[in-house]
């Protein structure tokens, strides 16, 4: 019995096409999204050139400002600012919101007695809280970020409330039969089962944060992003306005897409595993 001379070069040859094929569609949705991105400069450019206007730059202009601020230092250092700013109040929200939420959940008189303060503080405007923060403590540092947090808080408390409320009872059983310590009760059963809501509450954070974060720095500081759009409003000065605008933007993506994200498949690496 004789067999084709050429069968393992054929099966290396379709190895390859299906390698090439794979690496293909992974590619398609970065490459989608570039596509996407560059059609939307190209029709802004258009678009400005055909209304020429102060008002309405072209990208050209916005990037010459994106240049000029950060080779002298201007931008990077107002980034910077805001960044801690979004940071610290970030933190924060999560940590506050996150362990009364729980407690909410898990003890239903407690839930009832303090429903009426969560509803009240979701409905209270942001710029309230801002200007109350402001008066009350000052224009400082502590006033903003507090004021950042108190408004993200109860957003947070909600969510995680929701997932003390779905917590499986017969993990907390079965750590009961095996006399888990608190540490490990807190590692292997709760955070386990409320990862789901954390990263929810995170993604949602981040996002309502730093936007708030702006109209903190509009209203009090004498730097960051939002003072600077503030002060370059002033100016009427839309290049520079879009300039820090989508710089900060960029900056808030590449968080999400080079930390929140890995964060989130490396927590949830757990549901892909074969049973």
């Amino acid at each position: 019995m004789s067999f084709p001379r050429n069968g393992g070069g054929t099966t290396h040859s379709a190895r390859t096409r299906f390698h090439a094929r794979g690496l293909m569609s992974s590619a398609t949705p970065a490459l989608t999204v570039i596509a996407s991105l560059i059609g939307l400069f190209l029709l802004w450019h258009v678009a400005a050139s055909l209304w020429p206007s102060r008002a309405f730059p072209t990208p050209h202009q916005v990037w010459a400002v994106l240049v000029k601020d950060t080779a002298n230092g201007e931008l990077p250092f107002n980034l910077a600012v805001t960044l801690a700013r979004v940071v610290a109040a970030f933190v924060v929200a999560m940590v506050v919101g996150s362990v009364v939420g729980v407690l909410l959940g898990m003890h239903r008189r407690v839930d009832q007695f303090f429903n009426a303060w969560v509803i009240l503080f979701l409905n209270i405007p942001a710029l309230v809280i801002i200007v109350l923060a402001y008066i009350w403590f000052g224009l400082n540092e502590t006033a903003a970020i507090g004021a950042v947090a108190v408004n993200k808080i109860p957003t947070v408390i909600v969510t995680m409330r929701e997932g003390a409320r779905a917590l499986d009872p017969r993990y907390g059983e079965m750590a009961t039969v095996y006399r888990f310590s608190p540490l490990d009760r807190l590692r292997h059963i709760l955070l386990p089962q409320l990862q789901p809501y954390f990263a929810a509450a995170s993604r949602s954070g981040i996002a309502l944060i730093w936007k708030i974060v702006l109209v903190v720095e509009l209203l009090g500081r004498s730097n960051g992003v939002g003072f600077q759009i503030h002060l370059y409003f002033q100016l009427f000065d839309v290049a520079a306005i879009l300039a820090y605008t989508l710089a900060f933007v960029a900056v808030m993506l590449f968080i999400e897409l080079l930390m929140v994200q890995p964060f989130e498949r490396y927590a949830t690496r757990w549901r892909s595993r074969p049973a």
